[in-house]
């Protein structure tokens, strides 16, 4: 029962316990008084008539009968009777039995009002004539009886309904601050860590401090570990001097960029090379060296700047190189950098302008890694002997349909969609314990030409960035999931871009569509980038809270490189992260992310979110994820089970 419905039943025991009692009282007090009053009544009534006759010198019956019956039909009169000496009737009048009694019969059988009637003597000189018997009605009594106790009713009613009110809006008052401390609690079940103000009920500001206590503690614990995680993944993950990414690390991430369907279809690849890093030391010192590594780490992070896929690196002592997705022009790209670093030399370091190679050469996707670095170091050979600061750069072919122009790329990425040439390719994502199919992951394909082939999403997805055309083929791909889970049972995962994430009108549009589905939405799974959801937080929360109140799971991908700003998602209560490819590849054999994988999984689990690894080749990867306690797994060495 709850606690209004207590309260008003509290209210209403207490008014009719109050009107029963104060009924009781009033009314037996009123008709005590009332009888009272018709006895003082009576007497005084009869007093005066007997008078009257007793004045009569003409004592016959008929002019004692006229006296009694002019008072009997002009008062209020119950009876009046006349009797003799010997008490024989001598007139005598009773009112009808029909007569309303001014209040309802079970109220008279219940109160009855009992009055003995005025008796007076009537005299005839000295002797005694007879006497006189007389009853006031109590028809009037009654009403006025019966007329206080509906007023009483009425003003009882009144009060017990207005301190009702006054109790609930007194209540509701009062338990705001209750409703957020629910809210709080129910948050956080959620694994949504939020804090509340403290209310001014005292009895409550304990409850809510020490709730807020704890989400400050788990938000800081979650800081302090996302802390560590970040120095320990900079720590395997970097070089210390350069500030870029180590060998291994980038070697990974050039892998995915080759074999991944989701990558460019094309790029440039750049391998700087300083001369002689010996000499530069002797001349500079070890200190004033190492500021030229970070100043030229600085210059490579510079050219990144604004592409989320592009990568810097440090290979070794004096080599430097740079990944650069769905570049068209290598020539201007290495030309650049030749130019930054040349800058650089003249304004800090002008002893020695003379002191770095470039070679550069376009690369495709599906081409093999070592073939690439051999390449890439014949071209760097081929700088050096030509001299110092010279730069060597291979064009190549541009991958096919990517060379053509952004224009061009609209008009074939709108036919497709107009053309309903779009679909979902699905990926299964498997439990790490019992083999369990826990979701399927939808990816998109488009065919850019009728009857050609299924392109992969690292196709044309960056045109269609370029574009502003996110938004359409995000549409494309919640129809084709909510189309799927109508036909198929299971679980579904789809992702979104990141404009589209910060797209308002599409988000509004999204939950509406969603609003419609039902139960079916209970096995959508929405997924988005890491970086949207730290670039665009405020519109990633805004959706977030939305999917998950309509019974979606939300989850990160590519999760990982940006930790020191996940503390972030401790509010949103997010299902699931998928680690980015490039901490899974070799785990088996890199000790540094195993140790760093195996505390994300502690950090992450201990908010209850899943952790999914993500890009697994081959048996030695899924158990080494196993082991380090990931949830599922997903990639080309992931089989469907059953």
């Amino acid at each position: 029962m709850s606690l209004f419905r207590r309260i008003w039943l509290t209210i209403i025991g207490l008014t009719l316990a109050a009107f029963v009692g104060s009924l009781l009282v009033n009314t037996l007090t009123a008709r005590g008084y009332l009888e009272k009053q018709l006895f003082i009544k009576n007497k005084d009534n009869a007093t005066a008539l007997a008078l009257s006759m007793s004045q009569q010198t003409d004592k016959d019956p008929v002019t004692m009968e006229l006296l009694l019956a002019a008072l009997f039909d002009n008062g209020h009169y119950q009876e009046i009777r006349l009797t003799d000496p010997a008490g024989r009737v001598i007139v005598e009048r009773i009112a009808a039995a029909d007569l309303d009694p001014g209040a309802p019969a079970w109220f008279v059988r219940l109160l009855p009002i009992r009055v003995a009637p005025g008796v007076a003597h009537i005299t005839d000189g000295w002797k005694q004539y007879g006497s006189i018997s007389l009853a006031s009605h109590s028809r009037f009594a009654y009403q006025d009886l019966w007329r206080g106790t509906l007023e009483l009713i009425g003003w009882f009613l009144a009060g017990g309904i207005l301190a009702g009110v006054l109790a609930t809006l007194m209540l509701r008052l009062i338990t705001r601050p209750l409703d957020q401390v629910v809210a709080q609690a129910n948050a956080i079940a959620e694994r949504r860590f939020i804090s509340v103000p403290e209310p001014g009920t005292p009895e409550l500001q304990s409850v809510v401090a020490a709730m807020n206590g704890m989400v400050a503690r788990v938000k800081q614990m979650f800081a302090e570990e996302a802390a560590r995680l970040d120095a320990l993944r900079k720590q395997h993950n970097y070089d210390a001097v350069s500030g870029l990414p180590n060998r291994d690390y980038f070697m990974s991430r050039v892998r995915e960029a080759l074999e991944s369907d989701e990558s460019a279809p094309h790029g440039a690849f750049v391998l700087l090379r300083l001369k002689d890093l010996a000499e530069i030391h002797r001349q500079l010192g070890r200190s004033a060296t190492d500021q030229l590594m970070r100043a030229i780490g600085d210059v490579l992070k510079n050219l990144c700047s604004g592409h989320v896929k592009w990568m810097p690196a440090r290979l070794n002592g004096p080599d430097f190189a740079l990944l650069a997705q769905n570049q068209h022009e290598v020539g201007q790209l290495a030309g650049q950098l030749a130019e930054a670093m040349a800058r650089l030399c003249k304004e800090r370091h002008a002893g020695i302008e003379d002191m770095f190679y470039i070679g550069a050469a376009r690369y495709r996707r599906g081409d093999a890694l070592d073939k690439l670095l051999a390449g890439c170091d014949q071209l760097l050979a081929r700088a050096e002997a030509q001299g110092a600061n010279s730069v060597i750069v291979h064009e190549g072919d541009a991958a096919g349909i990517a060379a053509l122009p952004a224009e061009t790329w609209r008009e074939l990425i709108a036919t497709a969609l107009r053309e309903d040439r779009i679909k979902l390719e699905n990926f299964p994502v498997v439990a790490t314990r019992g083999a369990v199919l826990m979701h399927r992951e939808g990816v998109i394909r488009l065919q850019t030409e009728l009857d050609g082939p299924w392109r992969p999403a690292g196709d044309f997805m960056p045109y269609a960035v370029r574009l502003g055309l996110t938004a359409p083929i995000d549409q494309g791909v919640i129809k084709l999931a909510l189309d799927a889970l109508n036909k198929q049972t299971g679980h579904l995962a789809i992702n979104l871009a990141a404009d589209t994430c910060a797209d308002r009108d599409f988000r509004k549009a999204f939950i509406d569509q969603l609003r419609r589905q039902g139960e079916l939405c209970q096995r959508l799974w929405v997924e988005v980038p890491e970086a949207a959801a730290v670039s665009h937080f405020d519109a990633f929360n805004e959706l977030c809270r939305a999917l998950k109140a309509q019974g979606c799971k939300v989850g990160i991908e590519n999760f990982g490189r940006k930790l020191a700003e996940v503390d972030k998602f401790a509010d949103l209560g997010v299902d699931y992260v998928k680690v980015d490819t490039s901490f899974v590849r070799d785990i088996d054999r890199n000790e540094g992310n195993r140790e760093f994988l195996g505390g994300l999984c502690k950090m992450v689990h201990g908010i209850g979110t899943l952790v999914i690894g993500v890009g697994v080749q081959n048996q030695r990867e899924l158990d080494a994820l196993a082991a380090l306690g990931f949830d599922a797994v997903t990639g080309p060495a992931v089989r469907e089970p059953g």
